[in-house]
């Protein structure tokens, strides 16, 4: 597929698909003769990864190794494994982070909500 099309299908533009490029985060790129780019049809799967652990706080420096693992042949599956496994106990990690994050909120949403029922207020929109 051509960079317009991963642009509409992924939803970023094609600076950001130029800069992954360039920074070897997206793999099997291919180029006609007339040097148009031709994104194979697993890049979308490519940049969902990489957009998910950008979203848990994965830093591109630790992006690449893991999308070299998962799309690479050449890679040590014994050496890939290990670095998915050290990835996931990361996620993991935050995931229990977030959970306990997200108990304090509520107690606290709820503690707020007592108070303003208390004075006879209700939440606004």
């Amino acid at each position: 597929m051509r960079i317009g099309e991963l642009e509409k299908l992924s939803g970023l533009s094609r600076h950001t698909l130029r800069y992954y490029e360039r920074e070897g985060l997206l793999f099997g790129i291919q180029r006609t003769p007339s040097g148009y780019r031709v994104y194979p049809h697993d890049a979308i799967k490519q940049l969902r990864l990489l957009g998910a652990m950008k979203a848990l706080g994965f830093g591109l420096d630790e992006i690449k190794p893991v999308l070299t693992a998962v799309n690479s042949s050449a890679v040590n599956c014994a050496d890939g494994a290990l670095l998915l496994a050290r990835k996931r106990t990361g996620v993991q990690k935050q995931i229990r982070q977030l959970k306990g994050v997200n108990r304090d909120l509520l107690k606290e949403q709820r503690r707020l909500e007592q108070r303003a029922a208390e004075h006879g207020v209700s939440p606004t929109d």
